[in-house]
């Protein structure tokens, strides 16, 4: 009876751990790549609209960084944006994190700001670009926000030209057919000094607009509809792409070349380089 009780306790111990390092899945993987992180942290909470893929989703990164040599943490406790926490990662994914600005208390989201001009990077995925007006700080990271969206489609991409080596498209064809459910901002990000668009959508291949947004305000984009795009500002690396509503485009052998592409470029930044987005720009000085 005793050992049932200490096991029993030990279980309920475990449970309790939202962020437990994971092991290694391939071990003699571990630092094959140096320009990879050693520690991600994934969170996944998001403030307004919950994708229902998120579980499966944030199961699938697990076994990503397993196969890849690196450690993923996942949470969706908003209370590990401590400076203590945050030091333990050289990168931190925001997954679907749909207005991040009301996820995050002030202090919390001051944690993260001071972490990331110190010279580490974040990744942000899918539909951690929309709602986030309610943080102005973010919002200028990001550099645009949700309009409208598409039903799940198969469309092409252009890599841009002046991007071809970036390690998130180096490779692959210049122009690309992968199946998703794309996302149309409010903007472009093309104009915004320092952002480097590596994927724009040809919207001639597919219905930018689903019928839910065509008669509620939703605009297509035009010749210019960023799907991935990177940046390194204010201290540190941002990389965005709109991959990643479900698993499925992640875990094609492009999705997976880009996300660890993404993940090996931000894990590069270098603590003072990328001066704060001038605030005559459109989207103003970070803050």
């Amino acid at each position: 009876m005793m050992l049932l009780k200490i096991m029993a306790g030990v279980a309920a111990a475990l449970a309790l751990v939202s962020c437990a390092p994971a092991a290694p899945f391939h071990p003699e993987r571990f630092g094959e790549d140096p320009t990879l992180p050693k520690d991600v942290l994934l969170f996944i909470k998001p403030a307004w609209y919950r994708h229902a893929s998120l579980d499966s989703l944030a199961h699938w990164f697990q076994h990503f960084g397993w196969d890849h040599g690196f450690n993923v943490d996942t949470t969706d406790h908003p209370e590990i944006f401590n400076s203590d926490d945050l030091g333990r990662y050289d990168v931190v994914v925001f997954l679907s994190t749909t207005d991040l600005g009301n996820a995050l208390n002030d202090d919390q989201k001051a944690s993260l700001a001071e972490w990331y001009r110190k010279g580490h990077g974040i990744v942000a995925l899918h539909a951690a670009a929309v709602h986030h007006q309610t943080w102005d700080w973010w919002a200028r990271l990001v550099g645009c926000d949700f309009n409208s969206d598409s039903d799940r489609s198969r469309a092409r991409l252009l890599v841009d030209p002046e991007a071809s080596n970036h390690p998130a498209v180096k490779g692959h064809s210049p122009d690309l057919w992968i199946e998703e459910e794309w996302l149309c901002y409010d903007r472009s990000v093309s104009d915004i000094p320092g952002v480097k668009v590596l994927l724009r959508l040809d919207e001639s291949t597919y219905e930018p607009v689903r019928k839910k947004f065509q008669g509620n305000g939703g605009k297509p984009m035009g010749k210019d509809h960023p799907a991935a795009w990177c940046r390194e500002v204010d201290g540190g690396r941002f990389f965005y792409s709109a991959l990643g509503h479900d698993v499925r485009a992640l875990s094609t052998p492009f999705g997976r070349q880009h996300l660890l592409g993404g993940l090996s470029w931000v894990t590069q930044a270098t603590p003072g380089r990328g001066a704060p987005v001038s605030s005559t720009s459109p989207q103003g000085a970070l803050r």
